[in-house]
This record gives C-alpha cells, sequence and structure tokens, in this order.
C-alpha cells in the first residue's frame, strides 16, 4: 500500500512540474510575441514617416492650377484669348486650369513665389529672378521665326535724324517694365557697356518712362510722345490691324545681343509626374493649330520647345549689372 502512496505522489509531483514548465515557455513566447508586434509597429510606423516625407519631396497635384501671363497687349485681350488655352490643357491634365492675367512681370514672380500661379508664361529676366528667389523651373521656350533666341529692338519715329544708339542721348525713352528682359532690361545694358553711364535713365536719356507693355512703348514712338522705345522684335506686327501705317511712320534703329527667349516655367511645389505631364501637354500643342495660333495672338510664339536653365546664364551676367537697382519690389 505504501508503495502505491509513493508511486502517486511521484506522478503528482512530475505532472506539477510538467506544468510549470509549460507555464514559463508560454510566458516567455508571449513575451518574444510582443516584442516582435512592438517592433514591427514602430518598423511600419517608420516606413509611413519615411513615405510621406518622400512624397512631400515629390511634391503636390492641386485641386486647381493657374497660369499667369503678363500684359504685352491689352489685359482684357489676353485674358479671352488664353481661355481656350486654359480649358484645353484642364481637359489634358485633368484639373481645373485658370488663366490669370497679372499687372506686370514683378506681380506674376512674386505669385509664383507664394504658390498663388503654378505655370508662368515669364520673360528671361524674370524666370532669372524667379529660379534665384523661389526656385522655380523651366519647362519649356517660345520658338518665333524658327529661332530659341530674340532680340531687343529700338524703334524710333520714320522721319526722325537718330541714325545710330549715340544720337539717342538726350532723348525721351518708352519702356515697358523694368523688369522686362527685352524692353529694358538687355537695351540698358548694352548703353552701359557702349557709353559707359551707371544708369541709362539718368546719364543717358532726357527722360524715360514705364508704359506697362511692348505695345505700348511702340504706341508712345508712333504717336509722337516719345522719341524711343524698347521692345521685342518686331512687336509692330501685333498692332497693324489697328495702326495700319506703324511701318510707315516708324523704323527700327537697331538691336541688342541675341537673348534666349521667353518660358513657360513652374513652381517647385508641383509633383514631378504633374510638372512632367504639363511639359507633355504643352508640347503637344504643336500639333494643333488653334493652340499655336492663341500663342502666336498673344505672345507671337510660332511654336513651343524644350528648354534649360543653362540657357539663361546670359541672362544672368546681364542682370548683375543692375545688382540692387532693379529688383522684384519696382
Amino acid at each position: 500500500m505504501k508503495k502505491w502512496l509513493l508511486l502517486l505522489v511521484a506522478l503528482l509531483t512530475m505532472f506539477v512540474i510538467s506544468a510549470c514548465g509549460s507555464s514559463d515557455d508560454t510566458s516567455g513566447s508571449s513575451d518574444e510575441d510582443s516584442e516582435n508586434t512592438e517592433e514591427n509597429s514602430n518598423e511600419d510606423a517608420e516606413e509611413t514617416e519615411g513615405n510621406e516625407a518622400e512624397a512631400s519631396e515629390e511634391g503636390d497635384t492641386p485641386d486647381e492650377l493657374i497660369m499667369g501671363f503678363v500684359p504685352s497687349q491689352d489685359s482684357d485681350t489676353i485674358a479671352d484669348t488664353v481661355a481656350p488655352l486654359a480649358d484645353r490643357l484642364s481637359e489634358e491634365l485633368g484639373i481645373p486650369v485658370e488663366g490669370k492675367v497679372m499687372t506686370n512681370y514683378t506681380a506674376l514672380v512674386e505669385a509664383m513665389g507664394t504658390n498663388e500661379v503654378q505655370i508662368g508664361f515669364i520673360p528671361a529676366f524674370a524666370y532669372v529672378l524667379a529660379n534665384e528667389k523661389h526656385g522655380v523651373e523651366v519647362l519649356l521656350k517660345s520658338e518665333r521665326y524658327g529661332s530659341g533666341t530674340y532680340v531687343a529692338q529700338y524703334l524710333v519715329s520714320a522721319d526722325s535724324d537718330y541714325e545710330e544708339l549715340a544720337d539717342l542721348e538726350g532723348a525721351v525713352w518708352a519702356y515697358g517694365d523694368p523688369t522686362s528682359t527685352s524692353g529694358y532690361l538687355f537695351p540698358a545694358a548694352q548703353i552701359m557697356d557702349e557709353f559707359g553711364v551707371d544708369d541709362p535713365q539718368t546719364e543717358f536719356f532726357a527722360e524715360a518712362y514705364q508704359t506697362g507693355g511692348h505695345d505700348n512703348s511702340a504706341i508712345e514712338v508712333y504717336q509722337g510722345n516719345a522719341d524711343v522705345a524698347t521692345t521685342f522684335d518686331d512687336v509692330r506686327t501685333n498692332l497693324e490691324e489697328e495702326y495700319p501705317d506703324i511701318m510707315e511712320k516708324t523704323r527700327v534703329l537697331g538691336y541688342t545681343d541675341e537673348i534666349p527667349n521667353d518660358t513657360i516655367s513652374v513652381t517647385k511645389e508641383l509633383s514631378d509626374e504633374l510638372v512632367q505631364t504639363i511639359k507633355d501637354s504643352f508640347l503637344s500643342f504643336n500639333e494643333d493649330e488653334d493652340m499655336i495660333q492663341i500663342m502666336n495672338e498673344v505672345y507671337s510664339w510660332d511654336a513651343i520647345i524644350e528648354a534649360e536653365d543653362s540657357e539663361y546664364d546670359v541672362v544672368r551676367s546681364t542682370y548683375e549689372k543692375f545688382g540692387d537697382d532693379i529688383s522684384l519690389d519696382e
């Protein structure tokens, strides 16, 4: 009998020991699983944060895009003319697109700096400023007469006595905008270099005033209010319908050096994918006569071609001549 009791006690002891060991293993396994779960959770969180950071770096796709223009002619006329262009781009992108005419180049650059305007039709100098101050990126540029560059012209009255640039000393100068590449900066830089002056407005010309646009400057000479106007070549073709005799009453005295053509540029906030789609959409307009006709009516573009930032280094070097004298505050 005692033997059976001892055997029973032994069996019970082994059972208790076995049960305790199993409990310890289970507890250890649970602790390990908990640690693994926590590690996986942390890894997932880090991956999510990484994806968010990557998405932020790649940029945004806004609910609406604003295209900014500056007046080369009457603002209302531009607004009406570019409306079909905005509508077509909206169809291509699947995002509402609105065309907005700004008061001048400065206003457009500032609007791109605050991302109020995402696509800007801006000339060379305004692009350089926008790139330097706000990281705006050039995508495309205009082609006119088969060329990606152009020149500024000095327009005078046909019956004037002016024969060369030196003759313009003491004349009245009409220019469109102080940040206009062809309307002001390249002509001013040329006069500074050739005649050794620091400020053409006060040291070379008797009077200089801003007109707000290339066509307005040409009209000032046509109407006899100014002796010389600096504009892109040849602004008069846009004015012949309203002023049929402008070619006979005015003449070109001279030209500046070559300038890279005006740009289609975008803000840095846009995603790479959207930027590429915008670029492809504009390039596709070369196959659409209606779209190119709109570009021709607004800015005399014959085609849209690709552009590189390095092409505008010549404009940057011209800008250095002016330093703080020319700024976005003007």
